[in-house]
């Protein structure tokens, strides 16, 4: 038995045996490509529009869980209005762009947007 499993690879070297070496290292790296480069790429790329397309009025989720109304907009920095502060006062936090996560949209927009 152990005779036979040695004997397999010295018979497929004598033979021309690279065609199917390069045919799997190829069906190896497309497999790679769809499973782990493509996701993340599509991922940065809708991460880079839902940064580009922050505005301000906008209600947002940061990657803290902090809900907040963006209230300016200042390169990459946006400050977020998280809630009411005592008397005139607002609470605004300063967060960078790509610490949105997603925007929040209201039932009343997501009907306009569908009819649309």
């Amino acid at each position: 038995m152990i005779a036979i499993l040695f004997a397999a690879p010295a018979a497929a070297s004598k033979s021309n045996s690279f065609v199917p070496a390069i045919v799997m290292y190829a069906v190896l790296f497309a497999g790679m490509y769809f499973v782990l480069i493509r996701p993340r790429s599509r991922r940065a790329k809708e991460a880079a529009a839902l940064a580009a397309s922050i505005a301000v009025g906008d209600e947002v989720l940061l990657t803290s869980g902090i809900y907040g109304f963006v209230s300016a907009i200042e390169d990459d920095i946006v400050w977020i209005d998280i809630a009411d502060g005592h008397g005139s006062e607002r609470i605004e936090v300063r967060a960078s762009r790509t610490a949105v996560a997603r925007k929040i949209v209201q039932s009343g927009e997501a009907d306009g947007a569908a009819k649309q």
